[in-house]
Formats: C-alpha cells, structure tokens, sequence
C-alpha cells in the first residue's frame, strides 16, 4: 500500500504561517503609517535618548539644564524651552514611552486626525507647564519654596501623553467611559494629593483636565462619521399609473 506524501499538508500549513505573518506585519505597517506625527515624535525621542545615554554624567545635566522648561529657560527664551521640553524623555528610558505612544497617542491620532491629536498634545503641555511654573514662582515669591527650586529640570512628555490619555475618555463607549475617565482622574490625581507630591503631579492633573477639555475637538470626529455612514439616497420618482 503506498504511503501518504506529508509534503503537500507541510506545505499547507507553512504558506498559512507565512500569509499569517504578512498579515501582521501589513497591520503594523499600516498602524504606523496612519499615524505619522506619533511615530515621527517617538523617532525624534529615540535619537535624543541615544545622544543622552552617549553624554558624559557631567555634562548631561548642563545639557539639559539648557533645554529644560524651569523658571529661568521659560523667562528668557520660552517657546525654545516648550518644544525642547517635549524631545526628552525623564530618564532616558525609551522602550516603555514606544508602548505608552503606541497604545495611547497613536490611538488618539487614528481617531482624531493629525491636526486634533497634535492640538490636544500641545495644549496638554504647554498648558501643564505654564501652570506649574506660575504657581512654582508664587511659591517661591510667598516662601512656600525654596528659591532653588526655580533651577528644577522640567523635562520630558507627560504632560502631553496625560492630555492624551484623558482625551481618549471619549473614545470608549457608553457605560465604560466612566469609569475609564475615574480610573485615569484617580491615577494622576492621589499624587498630588499624598505626601511627597511635587509640581510635576500638579502638571500631570493639569494636563488630564486640559484633555478633557477638548471634547468639542472629539465631537468633530463624530459629525464626520454620521455624515459618510448617512448619505441621503438619491431620491427616486414616483411611477404613476400608465392611465393618469
């Protein structure tokens, strides 16, 4: 009796691996592509985070004392320490921020368009920032801070992925959207409440309701959805009878 050939059954169930695996990274390429502001900005961070970890310890903290958003940077040259502000990441740990901009602004950006995403992003910091160096400076005018605290670094880009995270309250359905929207309120905001806190979580919260502020941005995107899923019909005649 002659024996069954495994090949052609081999060679099924390779060619669905490798279509499997052209799909996946079809749907990888497509998700970047379909948000390029994301994926430029998650770029530009990898190559500051590369030249940071290539610094010498001394020179790093002049270099970015000189890009940070303190008091004394947003006083003497303020729009150059806001965008500085947001190529640097805190502690120069990349691959976490890579997920955090994948999951989060990536998502916004598909759903908003580039424009809305990157206008939700920047109000989110430059919002958060102005607000805690305003209140840093009463602060250390009153004495409720030391003066050295007007020399704090400030850098990296919370702020605008907190703005984010909260915009993106109104992209999850109906009843969930509540309690996203308490799980995000209580995630940045016992920070700033507990022992410990710091004008960063000030900044955080700030950024969080800078977000949810930016509903009327969101309801745009609705509008633009009902208006290609509910096209008129054309309208059609009336046949009346041969007779009439």
């Amino acid at each position: 009796m002659p024996r069954e050939q495994p090949g052609p059954a081999t060679g099924h169930h390779g060619g669905n691996a490798r279509s499997a695996a052209r799909h996946r990274s079809s749907a990888v390429r497509h998700w970047i592509a379909t948000a390029p502001g994301t994926y430029v900005w998650l770029g530009a961070l990898f190559v500051t985070t590369v030249v940071l970890h290539r610094m010498p310890p001394a020179f790093e903290d002049d270099f970015l004392r000189q890009r940070s958003t303190d008091l004394r940077e947003l006083s003497q040259t303020p729009v150059r320490a806001l965008t500085y502000g947001a190529l640097w990441i805190d502690g120069g740990r990349w691959l976490p921020y890579a997920a955090l901009f994948t999951v989060f602004h990536a998502t916004a950006e598909h759903w908003l368009g580039t424009l809305r995403w990157l206008t939700v992003a920047a109000a989110a910091h430059v919002l958060a920032i102005l607000v805690v160096a305003g209140v840093l400076a009463w602060a250390v005018r009153h004495g409720h801070a030391p003066a050295s605290s007007t020399n704090t670094l400030d850098d990296g880009v919370g702020y605008a992925l907190a703005g984010v995270v909260a915009v993106l309250t109104y992209r999850v359905p109906h009843p969930w959207r509540y309690l996203y929207a308490f799980a995000v309120l209580v995630f940045y905001g016992v920070p700033l409440v507990a022992d410990g806190r710091t004008f960063t979580d000030l900044g955080h919260v700030t950024a969080v309701l800078t977000g949810l502020a930016c509903y009327p941005l969101t309801r745009t995107t609705s509008t633009t959805h009902t208006t290609h899923t509910t096209r008129k019909r054309p309208a059609q005649k009336t046949k009346r009878p041969a007779g009439q």
